[in-house]
């Protein structure tokens, strides 16, 4: 997209100069990003002085989608900090729509996820006939097929899970209340499991929590940490597994697949993309690897 004039970034840019003394390098740099933003905004019959947190946020989806670094996002993010900071303060706008959205996280290390084949390996370690080793492989299926956090998987309760609409309800952080899809094999285990282990697990005592300990009480993270360090050694696994580790392969998996990162935000409960955006390397791995594939001169 070509670089244009804008009336209100040559205010900002004066701005900067008079008050704050920035260099003509630093100006151009704010100057190349409110002006792309500002062309991006006018292709979809936006005003740069009217954009709302909306607006910014699909921004970074669609920077995400065409593989920025974080680095330069979060250089785009300041300039507009800044940019919607100076309209406020001259009573072009009411409100800054920046200030709830999050910078990303420069330099954040890609987390390591198991492979599918590792996965498949881990869901196959728990003995099912046993009603621990059930409870066990159900619980890994729904964390794999959701990517629920720990805290959100052991805190399920019956009214949660809908069999017959295929979807979790889940409330994560922040008190958000999300939907997250279970996927076939989740609900083929979780319906064996209510069938055949729960029950027993229960022992007769009365309770709503789905994956009840031994003693028929909410497990606890930690127990359930212990019991995926159990079967991933059964798995033969020697990396390091938590249930932090299968929410990522979760989302990377999903990337991997075609899925886009607005989607795996929402799935995962994030509430802002710059959260996600950690997932940005296997986006632009897999879009690589499509190109290589499918064009004529990959």
């Amino acid at each position: 997209m070509p670089v244009r004039s804008d009336p209100l970034i040559e205010r900002f840019l004066d701005h900067l100069w008079l008050e704050k003394g920035l260099s003509d390098n630093t100006r151009s740099a704010y100057r190349t990003d409110l002006s792309l933003f500002a062309d991006w905004l006018a292709l979809r019959n936006l005003s740069l002085e009217a954009a709302g947190r909306d607006a910014i946020l699909d921004h970074l989806a669609w920077r995400f989608d065409q593989a920025y670094t974080a680095r330069s996002t979060a250089r785009l993010l300041s300039s507009l900090r800044g940019f919607y900071r100076f309209l406020v303060r001259e009573q072009v706008r009411a409100s800054d729509p920046t200030l709830q959205v999050d910078l990303p996280r420069i330099g954040a290390p890609l987390p390591k996820a198991p492979s599918e084949a590792q996965i498949e390996a881990l869901l196959a370690a728990p003995d099912v006939d046993t009603p621990l080793g059930l409870r066990d492989r159900t619980m890994l299926e729904v964390l794999y097929a959701t990517g629920l956090r720990v805290s959100e998987l052991v805190g399920l309760t019956l009214e949660q899970i809908s069999l017959r609409q295929g979807l979790v309800r889940t409330v994560g952080k922040g008190n958000k209340e999300r939907l997250v899809p279970l996927g076939q094999e989740a609900a083929f285990w979780l319906e064996r499991y209510y069938r055949e282990a729960r029950g027993s697990l229960l022992g007769g005592r009365p309770a709503d929590v789905v994956f009840p300990s031994l003693r028929g009480e909410q497990m606890t993270r930690q127990t359930f940490w212990h019991r995926i360090k159990q079967h991933a050694a059964v798995a033969g696994i020697s990396s390091t597994l938590s249930p932090h580790t299968l929410r990522h392969a979760f989302a990377t998996h999903l990337l991997n697949h075609g899925a886009d990162l607005r989607t795996v935000q929402m799935l995962l409960g994030h509430s802002d993309l710059s959260t996600t955006q950690i997932y940005t390397h296997v986006a632009k791995a897999r879009l690589q690897a499509l190109h290589a594939e499918h064009h004529p001169r990959g």
